[in-house]
């Protein structure tokens, strides 16, 4: 008895548990298409709906996984999928392949199924030719696209956890898996990557990970002694600059084999490498405080490679083609333009305790000269207690009552600067110029109360009204110190997505980390690694 028949022997057991990782509302059945019959079918194998709905109350399939296996096989009038006459397809392989390797470089074993290694010893053995009047095969057959389901779903639109319970409140992609097995069949296994719908992010991080599992394997790279309040630069020798060598050499940032106590050229360009990739001012000097980070085990990367590839399912794998991305971490926000990168700028975003929201909006409207509408917690917080202290507060600071509300005028002293940029939105978020200016020379940058001050405010304003004849330098600049409020309508609105990345691939290729600001890397990892 070959060992896929044993595997059609085995009694059936439930199905790991997954009602969580489907999406609350099934997607509706698509009706049975009776025009496919044996004469134009792609398999001459066919089996029955009850034997279908059988399965589906055996094994106590979710009901949206069910109705997706119900419109898988109603458009294909209930042909079998991975078997051809009694033989597997030549596509079955690179199903399993493609799952093997996912539960390899994600450490996610939920999907492991003992049963399928049997299909894989089988194939491995060259027994691919099968009965086709066992009773059970149709049962393997929706056992195969069960689990491409599960697979695709977990792989290509991420795990069982809610965003919004992690704090991300940008819309969830959605996955047609149904599509997805279509494309595998059409297609015959080839060329896969074509069509997964991930991010471009995604695999470049994916290739990273492998990386860095390599390096982990190898027992990860070597600590760097403390060196107290010293900093070391060109031209210092030291025997914590071997080891500095030593660690910047594992991660590649150093090339070559030279492991000298001398800060070299070569050693001040690998520093200063690394500190681009991990947001520091590229000076080429090594202190304490970057030891530290150079001193975080493989493991904590590789975990926040994870972390943020979970977060790159969730996003679009095309994204619209013009577009603003702030990335709260890195305290930059990235101009795109027709489907390729433009330019960026740094900005200032909300403190730990005053969280800038993830979520995305659509900017519609440009204000120059705006006042500001002191938000409530601010008006609470700091002005009224201002206003008992000074009686002169509201003048002092260029404010005004409007009802029961205070707003500040427009002007040099106005905490908005010249202009904002508003797209709408229910957590009251929106860009803005500002006059304090010091901030942006820091590293990190979480200074406002959740709203995100830009570096080059006029720059933006400029890119958005391009097209617009009645607005050059000269008005803009104008507007912006006017002092009188303006609106301005965008001909075409802008998405703007506020997004929470610690770790990604930049334009060289390279790697970058970010620290995790807010603590939703840690929250992430308590349901992303709970079972691993």
């Amino acid at each position: 008895m070959n060992r896929f028949v044993r595997y059609l022997a085995v009694t059936a057991i439930v199905f790991y548990a997954c009602n969580n990782n489907q999406e609350k509302t099934p997607p509706p059945v698509a009706p049975r298409d009776t025009t496919i019959n044996v004469t134009n079918s792609y398999s001459e194998l066919f089996f029955d709906s009850g034997t279908m709905e059988k399965y589906i109350a055996v094994e106590k399939i979710p009901d949206t996984l069910a109705d997706r296996i119900r419109n898988f096989y109603n458009q294909r009038n209930y042909q079998y999928a991975w078997f051809l006459d009694g033989t597997l397809a030549e596509y079955v392989p690179t199903f399993i392949e493609m799952q093997n390797n996912y539960i390899g470089y994600s450490g996610d074993s939920s999907l492991y199924d003992p049963k399928l290694e049997l299909v894989i010893d089988s194939i491995k053995n060259g027994n691919d030719s099968f009965n086709v009047k066992s009773p059970l095969l149709a049962k393997t057959e929706l056992r195969l696209t069960e689990q491409f389901f599960r697979f695709a779903h977990r792989a290509w639109a991420g795990g069982n956890q809610q965003p919004k319970d992690l704090d991300w409140f940008i819309p969830r992609k959605k996955v047609d898996v149904v599509g997805l097995l279509d494309s595998l069949i059409r297609n015959k296994g080839k060329d896969v990557s074509r069509y997964e719908p991930v991010n471009r992010q995604y695999n470049l991080l994916k290739d990273y990970l492998i990386k860095y599992y390599g390096i982990e394997k190898e027992g990860g790279w070597p600590r760097i002694s403390d060196i107290g309040k010293k900093t070391y630069k060109g031209g210092d020798s030291a025997a914590a600059i071997t080891q500095i060598k030593q660690r910047l050499i594992a991660s590649g940032d150093l090339k070559g084999h030279d492991t000298s106590g001398s800060f070299t050229p070569e050693l001040t360009d690998a520093v200063k490498n690394y500190q681009a990739r991990f947001g520091f001012t590229t000076d080429g000097k090594v202190n304490n405080k970057l030891v530290t980070e150079m001193n975080k085990p493989v493991g904590d990367r590789i975990k926040q490679i994870l972390i943020n590839m979970e977060r790159i399912r969730w996003v679009p794998a095309e994204p619209p083609p013009n577009y603003l991305l702030i990335n709260i971490p890195e305290y930059r926000l990235h101009v795109y333009e027709d489907g390729k990168y433009a330019w960026n700028m740094g900005v200032v975003v909300g403190t730990p305790a005053h969280n800038t929201v993830i979520f995305s909006g659509d900017l519609k409207y440009i204000v120059f000269s705006p006042y500001w509408n002191v938000p409530p917690g601010i008006l609470k917080n700091e002005v009224l207690p201002g206003m008992r202290k000074n009686p002169n507060y509201l003048a002092a600071h260029h404010m005004e009552k409007v009802g029961n509300s205070v707003r500040q005028k427009p002007g040099p002293w106005n905490s908005l600067g010249g202009v904002k940029f508003l797209f709408p939105n229910s957590y009251n978020i929106y860009l803005h110029d500002t006059p304090s200016r010091s901030l942006f020379d820091r590293d990190q940058r979480a200074f406002s109360h959740g709203c995100i001050r830009l570096h080059e405010p006029k720059r933006l304003a400029e890119y958005l009204l391009r097209d617009d004849p009645k607005w050059d330098s000269a008005s803009i600049d104008k507007a912006m110190k006017s002092q009188k409020e303006q609106y301005v309508t965008l001909k075409q609105t802008v998405p703007v997505f506020i997004g929470y990345f610690t770790a990604w691939v930049d334009r060289d290729g390279r790697l970058n980390f970010r620290e995790d600001v807010y603590g939703h890397d840690k929250k992430m990892a308590q349901h992303l690694f709970a079972t691993k």
